[in-house]
């Protein structure tokens, strides 16, 4: 994926291609992730392969959301996500996954800056979807994100569990899409 860097209108808000500079803030946030996922559910991630964030960072895939010179907000994209979605990969999308929010900025509605955010993206790279996916039985976040503006699409397994980080192998997927208009 090329940078997408434009100008946000989005609350003071920069979004921004992360960098090597930052991956140790971004592995912070995925511990404090990580202990949040922990204290309020059974489902967490597994540790996260540096050389694969940095491997996203090279890409142009891993984002950060800055606010007053703070990380508040990390998250990757991808055109393609045929391991979790399957034959649907197909269809011209784009895919969010690993959204974190610093707990300094919980509560600010980053889905859905992220949600008007993505739609600018899809429309300069012609997708026609915005899709992401969370464990099958995380009612919180399924709030989230229909709040957000996505539409509960059913659970089930994922593509090719195989492809996929290491907490993918036994879990049910809540699936979620938005049209783009």
């Amino acid at each position: 994926m090329k940078p997408f860097n434009h100008e946000t209108p989005f609350r003071n808000m920069d979004f921004l291609n992360s960098t090597s500079a930052d991956i140790s803030a971004i592995f912070n946030l995925y511990g404090a992730a990580v202990a949040h996922q922990k204290a309020v559910s059974t489902m967490h991630w597994l540790p996260f392969d540096e050389q694969m964030v940095l491997q996203e960072i090279a890409e142009g895939r891993q984002w950060k959301i800055m606010i007053d010179g703070q990380i508040a907000c990390i998250f990757v994209t991808t055109f393609t996500d045929a391991d979790i979605w399957g034959e649907r990969d197909k269809e011209p999308s784009i895919y969010f996954h690993r959204i974190v929010t610093d707990p300094a900025f919980r509560g600010r509605k980053f889905v859905q800056e992220i949600v008007q955010w993505g739609k600018v993206l899809a429309k300069s790279e012609g997708k026609q979807y915005l899709r992401l996916d969370t464990w099958s039985d995380n009612p919180k976040l399924k709030e989230v994100y229909e709040a957000a503006g996505f539409t509960f699409l059913g659970i089930g397994p994922p593509a090719n569990p195989a492809g996929l980080p290491k907490h993918y192998s036994t879990i049910t997927l809540g699936y979620f899409e938005m049209g783009v208009e």
